[in-house]
């Protein structure tokens, strides 16, 4: 799904500036690509994780964390900065994300319908449907989109606000293995590489 017109002046997440070979997987056994993410910079780690989630305060408290010794130690830190939250940690995060993209070749109608259940959904809450679709083939995603947005309209906004809060969890945490899958696969990475990648928001 091309990037939707309401958040055009936003920065898309990092998996989107990724090489396609290292995006989509969740395998987190490539300790190279964890032994440099130790090694940025303060300022690079906390722009990378910003791509993961777009709340500042848990950017920087998996960033003060490293050195990680393996991927579960990293993801168990990004869980529990993400439950740590604050409701207005909670809006700078809701407030950086996209609408999820659909895979190349999805059919037309599908796309409108999806544009016009993601408007219909921020004017109800007043921020971008969030959900990690890990496990999903891309044939089945559009299903399942619309499926969970018109599930969770029927929802009072505290509930579909804990829901989003869970959901921007999970897919930090595949954001997390796209970042580690990528910095394995780059050929060196310097904190002004890392400047390409300017902090959503």
């Amino acid at each position: 799904m091309a990037v939707h017109p309401r958040h055009a002046t936003r920065s898309p997440p990092l998996s989107s500036h990724l090489p396609a070979q290292a995006r989509g997987g969740s395998d987190p056994s490539h300790g190279s690509g964890l032994a440099r993410f130790n090694a940025l910079s303060p300022e690079a780690a906390h722009s990378a994780l910003l791509h993961c989630c777009g709340s500042r305060r848990w950017a920087h408290r998996v960033a003060a964390h490293r050195p990680y010794p393996d991927f579960g130690a990293l993801r168990a830190a990004a869980d529990e900065a993400s439950y740590d939250l604050s409701q207005a940690d909670l809006s700078e995060a809701l407030a950086c994300e996209f609408p999820p993209e659909l895979e190349h070749g999805a059919a037309y109608a599908a796309l409108l319908a999806l544009d016009a259940a993601h408007a219909e959904y921020e004017r109800t809450f007043g921020h971008a449907f969030v959900i990690c679709l890990d496990g999903h083939t891309p044939a089945e995603q559009a299903d399942q989109l619309l499926a969970a947005i018109r599930r969770r309209m029927a929802l009072e906004v505290d509930e579909e606000r804990a829901i989003s809060a869970d959901e921007l969890r999970r897919v930090a945490q595949a954001r997390l293995a796209d970042l580690t899958h990528w910095l394995t696969s780059a050929d060196g990475v310097s904190a002004a590489e890392f400047g390409l990648f300017a902090p959503v928001g």
